[in-house]
């Protein structure tokens, strides 16, 4: 057991390895690797050469870009409409009848993405593994290189509004004392001082910074609820407020709103083009505040 408010949305290693034989748990390696591209910033690609190197028994594969992105987003990872969701997740057994458990071989953030869709779209029963396939391996647990294809199962989406935001939320709440945007990128990115950017270097203007990558500790599971709320604090986001987070894609962000989540915070919403959209369009504020102009 843990002691976060929504603890249900976070199992534990020992749990998943005690429920492999369960017939309504259904698992998913969610792993999408984003490789530095000078043309590009990042290049998208897939986990699936992960997936059949090794991968928790009876795990499914969800590939984030070729099967749950709307082809015709403009940007990628661009969350995909209700009814396509749906027939995407049904064909690869994900339904509604199913507890579902994520987890990536790399970041988290690649199954936090996968479970906020989820969330976006009134799925409850998915959970985070815990420490992912990181822990898992250094605990010396089962493995696999079977491929898994799970029977199609019926999703039945429920959009609940405000989980999965645009721009114009994002405006708004610049503008108001009961709502926060946080960026989940780096402070270096965030300040302007890295060399990878999306178009402008810096931050929305008026966001509070806190990486996704501070949430985690060293064995890739997420801080105590206290550490979580610590962070928070720390970084000036309140649990009475309206939290709208963002990152380059609206993959990094969904760490922040999954930990805010786990505490009970019900009013989170992320920007889903984020900076790919945002740093491309110059009517759109930004500040690089590590920058010193000559």
């Amino acid at each position: 057991m843990n002691d976060y408010k929504r603890g249900e949305f976070l199992v534990e290693t020992e749990w998943l390895a005690n429920h492999l034989d369960d017939p309504k748990v259904r698992i998913f390696d969610c792993t999408t690797h984003l490789v530095p591209d000078p043309d590009k910033v990042f290049r998208v690609e897939s986990g699936l050469a992960d997936y059949q190197a090794g991968h928790i028994p009876g795990a499914g594969y969800l590939d984030l870009q070729a099967d749950l992105s709307d082809p015709a987003g403009t940007y990628r990872f661009t969350t995909p409409g209700p009814e396509a969701f749906a027939a995407a997740l049904g064909a690869k057994g994900l339904g509604d009848d199913y507890r579902v458990v994520l987890y990536s071989t790399a970041a988290v953030s690649w199954a936090t993405r996968i479970w906020w869709m989820l969330y976006a779209y009134g799925f409850e029963n998915a959970a985070i593994l815990n420490g992912g396939w990181q822990k898992w391996q250094a605990e010396g647990r089962a493995v696999s290189t079977d491929d898994c294809t799970y029977s199609p199962a019926t999703f039945m989406p429920s959009h609940q509004p405000g989980r999965i935001i645009d721009r114009d939320a994002v405006l708004a709440a610049l503008g108001d004392d009961h709502a926060v945007v946080v960026n989940a990128l780096t402070k270096a990115q965030h300040e302007g001082t890295s060399k990878a950017h999306y178009g402008r270097p810096g931050g929305i203007t008026g966001s509070v910074c806190l990486p996704a990558l501070d949430l985690v500790a060293g064995d890739n599971t997420f801080l105590t609820s206290s550490e979580l709320e610590a962070k928070f604090a720390e970084t000036g986001i309140g649990m009475d407020q309206r939290v709208l987070t963002y990152c380059g894609g609206g993959v990094a962000a969904t760490v922040d709103s999954f930990a805010l989540t786990l505490l009970g915070h019900d009013d989170v919403g992320i920007y889903d083009a984020s900076l790919s959209e945002w740093a491309n369009d110059d009517s759109l504020p930004m500040t690089a505040a590590g920058l010193v102009k000559g």
